[in-house]
């Protein structure tokens, strides 16, 4: 824990886990899988070995979670009623920051979680009086919390913003990050697109079954910033055979237009085209057949 972890009057309690509250926008993701059930069963055979860390919810008698959210939900899980934890007297901010520093020293951190918590440390941090700006690294503030920020995980302050541009991406995109789908490199570069524009690029992902490269997402970022970046663009972008693809057959968005209605989505069209070779395929067997039992 940092120094934010240890400020006087922390005391030890049971507390029953109805009292316990998750802690409100904290980006890591408690998941029910293999992981959870073995500390599931854990906590059954030997209880909680590591109190949670804990901090009093203004004018409640209930507590907010900073570190233990995972073995909060094993715990229930497990069907105990009560749990060990350290209380802290943190303001919301130290409690932020305190959220942040002892979840990110987890051995797996998905992308989408790290992009949320630096976010979530440096607004913390932000308003607690130090300099920073949420948006551009290019000007060194004198308190550079980006560098602050990344010192503590080893990681330059440049990377540190390219991880809070990820917030920028509509889930369905960041997702496809945090899955290894589309590497950080190009996500950073799309995440300058509008959502309509990444609504349209996932369409043209989906009808393409392809993902954008880096080149091609930094020339959707610069079309994008200029006010050029159309639909038909991002359609024609995302048909461009790459030197590592399989060979596939692939269409011109605009070719396809004249044929659906005019809402018709990438992932209609596709859709509505793999349906007619399907009804054409059975048809064609269902002739044959016909003609094999003559």
């Amino acid at each position: 824990m940092t120094n934010t972890m240890n400020p006087p009057k922390k005391r030890a309690a049971n507390i029953r886990v109805d009292k316990l509250r998750t802690f409100e926008g904290h980006p890591f993701k408690v998941i029910d899988n293999e992981d959870m059930e073995v500390l599931v069963e854990s906590i059954r055979e030997q209880g909680i070995l590591c109190p949670l860390i804990v901090r009093p919810i203004e004018n409640a008698d209930e507590y907010e979670v900073i570190s233990g959210h995972r073995r909060l939900h094993a715990a229930i899980k497990a069907g105990l009623s009560e749990v060990p934890a350290l209380i802290y007297p943190l303001n919301r901010n130290e409690a932020m920051i305190a959220v942040v520093d002892s979840n990110l020293h987890r051995e797996r951190i998905l992308p989408s979680e790290k992009a949320y918590a630096y976010k979530m440390k440096m607004e913390a941090m932000k308003a607690q009086g130090k300099r920073t700006d949420l948006t551009s690294s290019q000007v060194t503030t004198r308190s550079d919390t980006a560098a602050e920020i990344g010192k503590a995980q080893n990681e330059s302050r440049d990377q540190v913003f390219r991880y809070i541009r990820l917030t920028h991406l509509i889930p369905e995109l960041l997702d496809k990050v945090d899955e290894g789908v589309i590497a950080l490199s190009p996500a950073v570069e799309l995440s300058y697109l509008s959502e309509e524009q990444q609504k349209i690029l996932l369409d043209a992902m989906n009808l393409n079954d392809c993902t954008p490269s880096h080149a091609q997402s930094i020339r959707m970022k610069k079309s994008a910033q200029q006010g050029e970046l159309t639909e038909d663009m991002i359609y024609e972008i995302m048909s461009e055979e790459k030197a590592n693809q399989t060979e596939r057959i692939s269409f011109k968005v605009q070719d396809l237009r004249g044929f659906f209605p005019k809402n018709y989505t990438g992932k209609q069209m596709t859709d509505t085209i793999l349906k007619l070779l399907y009804d054409n395929q059975q048809k064609m067997e269902r002739r044959r057949n016909s003609r094999d039992e003559r």
